[in-house]
């Protein structure tokens, strides 16, 4: 049974399945700050009950890491013109991913209900911020700050990452996983994932905590690692597109890739569009 932990006075992270999602909850004098919103309007239902059991203030901002469905299909329970009316932040392209992305994926699911007959995706919304960022921003919640920071295209073009800084936590969503591998979903980009991550280490502290999209709170060093195995990804990519190895062939070079290699199917196509056009522009 999933239960909050606290991560640092006052930041507490809560796992829920399915996915092993990590939702947190930042409280503030003014109210809660809610860090994405479940997988659909349902399970947005439950996590509303949990907060409301555990919690004597009211959520008055949601924050989206990201726009992939599992972090955001939960998002109309909590907006503008429900009962918590919160204004809902988020990286300033959600809404052209969900466009490109998230809606098609919506638009197959309903018309195959018999592949997930558990979920209802018939009762999906989708709920783009209300207040997209494509600069940092800091939210005063009465007796701490919270720092929005939109990153570069990494896991998606969508990242945004979280920063207490009276407790040094940062909240990372899926530009970090630990209880499964990094996953290269749609709108990736896998060349320029590592280089966020070693930016974003680099203003770390060793004692920093830091919670993942998926998983336990992890540090800096854990980071780290993650970052140099992408970039390992990444510059294995690139050797094998100037070496002119076609993208199977590049995944075939290697049977010490750091996550499976069905995992990276993806991701070497979206490399290689990527470097195709670095080709084609002479960049």
């Amino acid at each position: 049974m999933a239960t909050w932990l606290t991560v640092a006075p006052g930041v507490h992270q809560r796992r829920y399945d399915p996915f092993d999602i990590s939702i947190v909850v930042i409280e503030g004098a003014g109210g809660l700050l809610l860090v994405d919103t479940r997988v659909q309007p349902n399970e947005a239902v439950e996590l509303a009950a949990d907060i409301a059991d555990r919690f004597e203030r009211p959520v008055r901002w949601v924050v989206n890491t990201h726009a992939h469905f599992d972090h955001t299909f939960g998002n109309q329970v909590f907006g503008p013109g429900t009962v918590t009316d919160a204004a809902i932040y988020g990286h300033a392209r959600i809404a052209a991913h969900f466009a490109a992305f998230e809606g098609p994926r919506l638009t197959a699911w309903r018309a195959d209900p018999g592949r997930e007959p558990e979920r209802q995706w018939a009762d999906v919304m989708l709920t783009p911020p209300t207040h997209p960022l494509a600069e940092p921003l800091v939210l005063d919640l009465g007796d701490r700050l919270v720092e929005l920071r939109p990153q570069p295209p990494a896991h998606t073009d969508t990242d945004l990452v979280l920063f207490v800084p009276d407790e040094r936590v940062w909240i990372l969503g899926d530009l970090i996983e630990e209880s499964g591998p990094v996953m290269y979903g749609s709108g990736s980009f896998p060349l320029g994932w590592p280089g966020v991550l070693d930016d974003l280490a680099a203003a770390m502290r060793p004692d920093d905590r830091v919670v993942p999209g998926h998983g336990r709170v992890v540090d800096r060093a854990f980071v780290q690692r993650q970052a140099a195995e992408l970039g390992l990804i990444a510059d294995r990519f690139r050797r094998a597109h100037t070496s002119g190895s076609t993208a199977a062939e590049a995944l075939d070079a290697h049977d010490d890739w750091p996550i499976p290699v069905e995992g990276l199917v993806g991701a070497v196509e979206r490399a290689y569009l990527a470097l195709d056009a670095e080709s084609e522009t002479g960049a």
